[in-house]
């Protein structure tokens, strides 16, 4: 059952990997180190990630210069380098071998077979969840995910099983690289315009990701989306096997009401019908309807790697969550402060659902950063409803990632169509300094963002301290 990856990594020679402190790029690096394949790479500035690697036994390089790449056969570099990039055009004029990230990492799956995770939303909570059961229930799993794993110990590690869990990214398409055994879609919403030509073009892709399964591989879709059940409909006409999951009435693992304590939630899973039909009960430490579907999701997964279902419950029962997905970074008197990934409508919802029913009764107070000019754009009518089931949220500055500025494109665009306590508050130092003065004992403080508004966290807890 081994995936359909002709790259041998032993074939590539020396790997230099360009921009190696991110969170995908390292990943992929910890794997071709664990191969054994030589390893160089570089980054702007210096981070854990490339120490960690350093001590794995790679060439680090802190700055980017064409030299970087001499005595390298093979050059990876993702979306995010731009041509122009020093080390990427050494490679170039030297007629060097260039793999997209998500070509280096089919690559590290040689061998394997593999589980890829897709979604608009929650995949990286989900690949974690289906590593971890498969990992609890003694299969080795190797794994690639976009987040460091506490319950893992890393967001990547090559293990002797035969399975490997992948991330799988849309942004760039990157997901019809990898060939899996198992495809998982936990919704599909239009995002990433920037790359996809219209939305049409973004729906398109995830029916040619279901299409790289082979004739007996599984796609595991949300009942519960309607873009994830029509692309499971369409799949199943044609021929394809198909596990739906969700709260709707006709899901093959149907998730039951269930209830939610704190950080807790408890369901129950519904599986067959008829005589066969058998409950699971699924116990999790963290909270949100969405984290209840994305556990069921990496049940599917586990049960069809071969998992008992009582022993896949076991395994997520143990998950405490991944970097940046409802992270907790601090509670003083009586104010906890979280930090969450959302960076996407539908996203900032469930975050500030799942604040909502932590705070028990207390506000929820959000800090929210827009990430991406054309995304905020896009969504900007969608972001003000979401902010606004939070008592009280303060926009700041949009961070620009891989995007150049807009002229006169900033957070307004979001707080001008909100309700009044959803407010613009340019600079992220003012937005400390106001959550901190608002918050009262009991109440909740949500950083929320893909950018660097993760730093906020930190400071706000140093500034409650203080007050």
């Amino acid at each position: 059952m081994s995936a359909e990856h002709e790259t041998d990594p032993a074939l590539l020679g020396r790997v230099h990997f360009i921009g190696m402190g991110g969170a995908g790029m390292s990943a992929v690096a910890k794997l071709m180190l664990a191969r054994g394949v030589p390893v160089s790479g570089s980054d702007r500035q210096d981070s854990p990630a490339l120490r960690q690697l350093q001590d794995l036994g790679a060439t680090v390089h802190v700055g980017q210069r064409a030299e970087h790449v001499d005595g390298a056969q093979t050059v990876v570099v993702s979306t995010a380098i731009p041509p122009e990039d020093p080390e990427y055009s050494a490679a170039r004029a030297a007629g060097l071998r260039v793999l997209h990230r998500s070509e280096a990492l089919a690559a590290a799956m040689h061998g394997r077979a593999v589980v890829a995770v897709a979604g608009t939303h929650g995949k990286t909570t989900t690949s974690a969840m289906a590593a971890l059961a498969l990992h609890t229930a003694g299969l080795e799993p190797s794994w690639a995910i976009g987040a460091h794993v506490a319950d893992l110990g890393s967001n990547a590690a090559l293990g002797t099983g035969p399975w490997f869990v992948a991330e799988a990214d849309e942004s760039d398409g990157s997901f019809l690289a990898y060939g899996p055994r198992i495809a998982v879609v936990t919704n599909i919403e239009p995002d990433h315009l920037d790359y996809y030509a219209s939305r049409e073009a973004f729906y398109r892709a995830f029916d040619e990701f279901a299409a790289t399964l082979p004739a007996d591989g599984l796609l595991v879709a949300c009942q519960d989306d309607p873009g994830s059940r029509a692309l499971a409909e369409r799949h199943r006409s044609a021929g394809g096997r198909v596990v739906s999951y969700g709260t709707e009435p006709g899901s093959d693992v149907r998730v039951l009401p269930g209830e939610a304590d704190g950080l807790r939630t408890s369901s129950t899973l519904l599986l067959g019908e008829g005589a066969d039909r058998r409950e699971e009960r699924l116990e999790l430490v963290v909270p949100g309807r969405h984290n209840v579907l994305n556990a069921t999701a990496a049940f599917c997964v586990a049960v069809e790697a071969g998992v008992p279902p009582a022993d896949a419950v076991r395994g997520l029962a143990g998950f405490h969550g991944s970097a940046r997905r409802f992270d907790l970074r601090g509670e003083v008197d009586g104010v906890r402060v979280f930090d969450d990934y959302a960076h996407h409508p539908t996203e900032v919802v469930a975050a500030l659902t799942a604040a909502r029913e932590v705070a028990s009764g207390h506000r929820v107070i959000a800090i929210f950063q827009p990430h991406l000019f054309s995304r905020t754009r896009e969504f900007a009518a969608e972001f003000a409803d979401a902010l606004a089931l939070a008592d009280e949220a303060l926009v700041i500055d949009i961070f620009a990632a891989r995007e150049q500025p807009v002229d006169g494109l900033t957070s307004r665009i979001v707080t001008d169509r909100a309700p009044a306590h959803v407010r613009y508050v340019p600079d992220g130092a003012d937005a400390v300094a106001e959550a901190a003065a608002a918050a009262r004992p009991g109440d909740l403080v949500l950083t929320v963002g893909a950018g660097d508004v993760t730093a906020l966290g930190p400071r706000l807890v140093d500034r409650l301290g203080a007050r």
